[in-house]
């Protein structure tokens, strides 16, 4: 698997869970056999009970929300690029309130419309993604106003969504900055575990001549899927790099230690080492 750099954005709360957890049951309950000599007694249903989801109105989530502010993550949102809709509330608490509400696509729904940053990372823990639309999905995408919310809703509800290649393929060619992001966030993710059909060389042809003058939000992505393009595919490793140093996107990107630079050869290099 690819070890992805930090972002500006990204490592964003996304990835410390990239991929939900899925569970199933039996009840807990396995069949058990009684001698045929020996009357079967009543059984009583004893299966470990479910945590119960908690019924929250919009008001009262926003109050929750706005109760687990403080003022360090407001600054370091803000000067991640936040804007002021936001109460400040850590991933981690976003995480638990989810975790008390459980799934509710009505109340999520509500809570992206706010704008409010806070809200829609909760938003992308809440909704049912089975019951959004290919429409609402693309609205959604086009209202983001910070990377941050963007990586969680790539994360955890456009990954999943039954739409998403079609999704791809028109926000490729999109004008919009944050579904074109979206679109180069999910080649990415198709160069790396399914490009059957990826035409790789025009992909390389289009970052060459588009991602140095890309918002700064698509250029992420774009660089992104040139460095999943130079990792997995040996054919067109030397062109990557060469893409990477003239273009030199994230050259002089600050990195703290331990960290891979998102510089496109140095990453490259890095994953490709670890390959063995």
């Amino acid at each position: 698997m690819t070890t992805k750099p930090r972002e500006g954005r990204r490592k964003s709360d996304a990835d410390d869970g990239n991929i939900l957890a899925g569970f199933a049951s039996n009840n807990g309950m396995q069949p058990t056999r009684e001698k045929a000599t020996k009357p079967k007694e009543a059984r009583t249903n004893t299966a470990p009970a479910r945590a119960k989801s908690t019924t929250m109105t919009l008001e009262e989530t926003l109050g929750q929300l706005k109760s687990l502010g403080n003022e360090a993550t407001r600054a370091y949102n803000t000067k991640s690029g936040a804007g002021d809709n936001q109460f400040g509330v850590s991933r981690g608490d976003v995480r638990k309130l989810a975790n008390k509400i459980k799934t509710n696509h009505e109340l999520a729904l509500s809570l992206w419309k706010t704008g409010n940053i806070d809200a829609q990372f909760l938003a992308t823990l809440l909704i049912k993604v089975d019951l959004l639309s290919a429409d609402e999905l693309e609205r959604m995408v086009k209202s983001v106003t910070f990377a941050w919310v963007a990586e969680w809703l790539h994360s955890y509800v456009i990954k999943q969504h039954a739409d998403k290649e079609t999704l791809r393929k028109k926000w490729m060619e999109s004008d919009d900055r944050w579904a074109a992001r979206a679109g180069w966030q999910l080649t990415a993710g198709r160069v790396a575990k399914s490009p059957e059909g990826l035409d790789l060389a025009a992909l390389l042809d289009r970052i060459e001549t588009e991602m140095a003058s890309a918002d700064p939000e698509v250029q992420w992505t774009m660089n992104m899927c040139l460095a999943e393009i130079g990792i997995h595919f040996p054919k067109h490793r030397k062109r990557a790099i060469a893409i990477g140093e003239k273009l030199g996107v994230y050259r002089d990107y600050p990195c703290s230690k331990g960290c891979t630079s998102p510089f496109a050869p140095i990453w490259i290099n890095a994953m490709v080492s670890r390959q063995g």
